[in-house]
């Protein structure tokens, strides 16, 4: 995988968890506090990857999608 790619890649990755982790923990985290730390991040992840991988990344290859054609076509 070429340098570029992975960088591509890292940032799609960062775009969608950093709002998801921001915003599960401003709804549930005083609820999951009372909770270890092991068992938070179990629930965290286990709720988040699934959401990362099956909705959040393929929104935003769709809009990164979908915004190249809107550039490529005013050119």
């Amino acid at each position: 995988m070429k340098t570029k790619s992975k960088v591509t890649a890292a940032l799609k990755i960062w775009l969608v968890i950093y709002p998801s982790i921001t915003l599960f923990l401003f709804l549930f985290g005083e609820h999951l506090s009372v909770l270890p730390l092991y068992l938070r991040t179990f629930v965290l992840t286990i709720s988040l990857v699934p959401w990362m991988m099956f909705i959040g990344l393929p929104l935003i290859d769709s809009i990164i999608k979908a915004f190249s054609k809107q550039q490529s076509g005013n050119m």
